[in-house]
């Protein structure tokens, strides 16, 4: 059976006020309102290798004094309630966030609830706000840039000060840097933009992820000899438009299938449309390709070219052909399966 997902599914759990607990479906759930918590703090868009090592830190606290590791983020993004008119645009929607988090064998997420109001909590109350609602809160990792309170006037100096008094240790991660560069989820989306799927990947620790629904289409690939699914896919951060090596997980869940994408407003056969996502597989496994209904996961491994319009048809078929013919190569190299790592 075909399926969007790679990794943990969130089920959700338990609530307190505007803070609601997700857990591993099919784990075994840690009441984090009650138990003794080990807590990453932090928005963790994208939930880089930056991100990870944040966690890894108060996994292996919680590990160690025999405790639950949990994670803590916010939906919407807070700039969607303090500055909508310049809102930053996501790499992942809450559920795939959720998903990537649970992956890294914590045993909860937090999703505080970014209100108006939530907005005006001054930064000298967050530790408190923090210990209520998690009476057994015994650390928290944080990166070093960490930002918090009305006005993100709080610092990562002010939650050590503010914690201590509960009894509550801070532990701050310098950020993690490549090419002299720190890894973030803002470099990440211009890479992302501009097409730069390696880099990313690099950055993420594993390959940039689209999710979406099989929808109807044209078949117009279908009758050039080209079938593709056609993908619904709104994202936040739009990957530059394009044509790219891509992979799907396959319905075993164990093996990636290699692909061609193309994404955006196929301007040799539309005009005035909302960018499009298309598939198209180099090879069907057994069980078929997708129907249409089916949730998928699809990698962009590699950028091949970018979008332009063609003399007609034709032109395109000839183009398409030649792409095809690149990815085959690609495939034969494995480049498709550095997906497989998260596979597993």
């Amino acid at each position: 059976m075909w399926s969007s997902s790679v990794s943990e599914e969130a089920a959700e759990g338990p609530s307190r006020g505007d803070l609601r607990a997700y857990f591993a479906a099919g784990r075994p759930p840690a009441d984090p309102f009650t138990a003794g918590v080990d807590l990453a703090v932090g928005m963790f868009d994208g939930v880089h290798r930056g991100h990870q090592r944040v966690i890894a830190g108060a996994k292996e606290r919680a590990r160690t004094h025999r405790r639950h590791a949990g994670v803590l983020t916010f939906d919407p993004h807070p700039s969607r309630v303090v500055h909508p008119e310049s809102a930053t645009q996501l790499l992942y929607p809450l559920p795939r966030r959720l998903e990537l988090l649970l992956g890294l064998g914590v045993d909860f997420v937090l999703v505080q609830q970014f209100t108006a109001s939530y907005a005006r909590r001054t930064a000298d109350s967050f530790a408190a706000h923090l210990r209520f609602c998690l009476p057994g809160l015994a650390s928290l990792h944080v990166g070093e840039n960490f930002r918090f309170g009305a006005g993100r006037k709080g610092d990562v100096r002010l939650l050590q000060e503010t914690a201590a008094a509960f009894g509550i240790e801070v532990h701050a991660l310098p950020r993690q840097l490549t090419d002299k560069e720190p890894i973030s989820s803002s470099r990440i989306r211009k890479l992302v933009e501009e097409g730069d799927m390696e880099e990313a990947r690099h950055l993420l620790g594993r390959p940039y992820t689209l999710r979406g629904t099989v929808v109807p289409g044209r078949r117009l690939g279908r009758e050039i000899g080209f079938p593709t699914l056609n993908i619904s896919y709104e994202p936040e951060t739009r990957p530059r438009f394009g044509v790219y090596f891509a992979g799907l997980p396959a319905p075993d869940g164990q093996t990636v299938l290699p692909g061609i994408v193309n994404y955006g407003r196929k301007p040799t056969v539309e005009t005035d449309s909302a960018p499009i996502l298309e598939v198209h597989l180099l090879a069907v496994p057994e069980e078929g390709p997708p129907a249409e209904g089916n949730d998928l996961c699809v990698f962009l491994l590699d950028f091949l070219r970018p979008e332009r319009a063609f003399d007609g048809v034709e032109a395109l078929r000839e183009q398409i052909a030649r792409d095809v013919a690149r990815a085959h190569r690609l495939a034969r190299e494995g480049r498709h399966l550095q997906a497989t790592e998260t596979m597993t």
